[in-house]
């Protein structure tokens, strides 16, 4: 994950900023930052689980220990930090 410093933020629309002023935008960044760090294993899951369409099917097949032992491999791939 990125931390940013106030060094990283530019000046903006021919304004100069404080150092201040860009430790507070860098520190909004780095808030930013840890908050989609926190959620990335919810956005993996989402892109690599089943359809729903696939699931049912699975759940019909294979009854509800199959679905399960489907889901569980993308689970164990991105587990929650």
């Amino acid at each position: 994950m990125t931390t940013y410093t106030w060094q990283d933020v530019g000046d903006e629309n021919n304004k100069i900023l404080t150092q201040e002023e860009k430790q507070t935008i860098a520190d909004k960044w780095n808030a930013n930052e840890e908050a989609r760090a926190s959620i990335q294993w919810k956005k993996n899951r989402e892109n690599e689980y089943p359809t729903i369409v696939d699931q049912l099917d699975d759940i019909y097949h294979n009854g509800i220990d199959g679905w399960k032992a489907t889901i569980k491999v993308t689970k164990d791939k991105y587990p929650k930090e």
